[in-house]
């Protein structure tokens, strides 16, 4: 799927909207493997060179809103290092494509990210490889549903909550060492974080504590020269949808919003690139929410 995101359209008509087929997939989800594909702006993301010579980590980046973000930044002139499942290879290796294709480097780093070694490790080696680092980009994460409170699983807690939110303070403070001022961390909230689905309290949980690392680490670090930004996505069409939720919400997914239909992550891509540049030079400490004009309660 491609679009022009450029010249002036509604937006509501920009891209599909529900109803949507069923397509559950396991617990990791591939994007070849949606209907409709998702745009990850492969054809449509057209660069600026805002970030021309910065030196990137993202996590996330085989798919989704993290593939988005790696492919964004390297046509606005960033090297970008990419982390992903082992699992999930075969679509890091596109990811990494898509970078070189835009005339950067790119460095490829599976990895676990709820262990915490193999957290510092991803950064220690992002920095190494690129010849530096300066933008941390967490996306990364996973989102299970649990419909009960009876159902509620200790070690599926745990483990949320080391890749979730132990692992933004490992991948921190490992990436602090090879930072300058000047330097831009950017986390994945959601607006779950501030108005949970009943199904989704585990999972909410982890996004609101990210929001609220956001805010407190941002001034912590301000005198280090170093911004802490976050972006908060409404409903977006990822492989996170139909490998956590029932193929009954895939099916009206982001029917809820103003729009009437999810995102893309093309169409968030962009929010993370100005977060990254010199351009939001006194922004720091802020999470800017997509939803596609549905408001936080």
């Amino acid at each position: 799927m491609t679009s022009d995101i450029y010249s002036p359209k509604n937006p509501i008509d920009l891209y599909p909207a529900p109803p949507f087929k069923p397509q559950q997939q396991d617990d990791t989800g591939t994007a070849p493997a949606m209907d409709p594909k998702p745009d990850h702006g492969e054809e449509s993301y057209i660069g600026h060179g805002r970030l021309a010579g910065r030196k990137a980590l993202v996590t996330g980046a085989d798919s989704g809103i993290g593939r988005a973000v790696a492919i964004a930044f390297a046509r606005e002139g960033a090297d970008v290092a990419l982390s992903y499942l082992d699992v999930e290879q075969p679509e890091g290796d596109s990811t990494a494509s898509w970078v070189e294709k835009a005339g950067q480097k790119a460095v490829q780093l599976p990895a676990d990210l709820s262990d915490e070694q193999a957290s510092i490790k991803v950064v220690d080696d992002a920095a190494e490889q690129l010849g530096g680092l300066d933008i941390l980009v967490m996306v990364a994460g996973e989102m299970p549903t649990v419909d009960s409170i009876d159902d509620f699983d200790t070690e599926t807690f745990d483990h949320l909550l080391r890749l979730n939110v132990h692992n933004m303070f490992w991948m921190t403070k490992a990436a602090k060492k090879h930072f300058a001022p000047g330097a831009a961390i950017i986390t994945t909230s959601s607006v779950q974080g501030f108005h949970p689905s009943p199904a989704l309290v585990e999972y909410a949980v982890t996004k609101a504590g990210i929001a609220n690392f956001t805010r407190g680490m941002a001034q912590q670090l301000a005198q280090d020269g170093i911004r802490v930004n976050g972006v908060a996505p409404g409903p977006f069409w990822t492989p996170l949808q139909p490998s956590s939720v029932p193929n009954e919400k895939i099916e009206v997914f982001g029917e809820e919003t103003p729009y009437g239909r999810p995102g893309q992550p093309a169409e968030i891509a962009s929010t993370y690139v100005y977060l990254a540049s010199q351009e939001a030079s006194y922004t720091s400490g802020e999470t800017i929410v997509v939803s596609g004009g549905e408001p936080l309660h």
